[in-house]
């Protein structure tokens, strides 16, 4: 896993030990048990997320990370951020985890990349918020988040299969289990 500073330490200070789908939102569960799809142009979409007319897009990443991107459920959790944020970044891991799994299943492979990133809302309360999307990182495309490092204004995750070493506690998070 990439991710920034700002990432890095809420990482340090949250434990994501025993994640399981009971960490994610019962309409994000559903998105992942629908799995994945192409689209006409190759993109990696999930499934329960596509749109009913097809739209246009710039290139493969713009359709990917337009169509799986989402706002995690976050309503339901207290404003306090000492309270919000363990459970916020344990929803989003879970997802991220448990819809990779799912697209290693469905394509063979483990080219698809989950992005998180946690910000305060623009807002008079200015909660914590987060945004979960996917994509698979092409050649000819430019990265989803070209300097991940340089990102100030949120907390951000780059997040692959391969990257889960040291995260033991995401290894039995996966759609049904």
């Amino acid at each position: 896993m990439r991710s920034n500073p700002r990432m890095r330490e809420i990482l340090r200070t949250t434990d994501v030990t025993g994640l399981s789908d009971r960490d994610i939102p019962l309409m994000f569960r559903e998105v992942v048990e629908r799995g994945w799809s192409l689209t006409a142009a190759g993109g990696r979409v999930l499934t329960d997320l596509r749109p009913e007319a097809p739209g246009t897009y710039v290139d493969r990443l713009a359709e990917e990370t337009t169509i799986n991107g989402r706002g995690m459920t976050d309503h339901d959790l207290p404003a306090a951020p000492d309270e919000r944020t363990p459970l916020l970044v344990r929803r989003c891991l879970a997802y991220a985890f448990a819809c990779l799994r799912k697209a290693q299943e469905e394509f063979g492979d483990t080219q698809v990349k989950a992005y998180v990133s946690l910000s305060f809302a623009d807002t008079e309360e200015a909660l914590l918020t987060s945004h979960v999307t996917f994509c698979t990182p092409l050649p000819d495309v430019r990265p989803y988040i070209p300097d991940l490092e340089a990102v100030t204004d949120a907390a951000v995750a780059e997040i692959s299969l391969e990257g889960w070493e040291g995260l033991e506690g995401l290894k039995g998070c996966a759609a049904g289990s």
